[in-house]
């Protein structure tokens, strides 16, 4: 709200000239994505997919063993997050999972730093993977055609995606070394 008062008090106070030079210079098809984007994500919250998503990995990981349950909680926590975050906004993701990962430290008995970590590295890599996967990307791409050179969603998918799997490699080694192999709770 505070945007778009200050948007609406900058308006109000600008000359005319200036008004119309502003509007020429919005991102209407980036604002309109975004709007679309948002509503789409709630929607998918609404229906419930997102904790669909959640209990899945929860109940997958039940099935563990309990000497291996932390490393297989964290490379399906990591490799879900990597691809649902390439597809989906990772904000409403991050929000519908926080309370799915902290249920399942308490539920299995399992330390709730190494999965938070995962969950954060997950749905930020992940976001890397396409066109649609994080906002840095849509509004690069709009600035990108406005400068003449066009981004289209097969074209990022082409060098995002590898570039996601490659850093869910190097990140799942890390986790692997760092939490299971070594047993740091940090």
């Amino acid at each position: 709200w505070i945007a778009v008062i200050g948007a609406l008090t900058m308006l109000a106070v600008a000359p005319r000239q200036e008004f119309e030079a502003v509007l020429e210079r919005v991102e209407w098809g980036t604002l309109l994505f975004f709007g679309a984007l948002f509503i789409l994500m709630e929607a998918l919250a609404e229906l419930g997919l997102i904790e669909w998503i959640g209990d899945g990995v929860s109940n997958l990981v039940a099935t563990a063993p309990q000497s291996s349950r932390l490393t297989v909680a964290m490379l399906v926590l990591l490799w879900v997050s990597l691809f649902v975050s390439a597809f989906i906004d990772n904000i409403p993701y991050t929000t519908a999972m926080v309370p799915i990962v902290v249920q399942m430290s308490n539920n299995l008995e399992l330390p709730i730093r190494p999965l938070i970590w995962t969950l954060a590295f997950g749905t930020c890599l992940g976001g890397n993977g396409t066109l649609i996967g994080a906002s840095a990307n849509v509004v690069t791409a709009g600035l990108s055609e406005g400068a003449g050179y066009p981004l289209s969603f097969a074209t990022f998918f082409k060098i995002g995606f590898p570039t996601m799997v490659a850093n869910g490699l190097v990140v799942t080694v890390y986790l692997l070394t760092v939490h299971s192999g070594f047993g740091w709770d940090v």
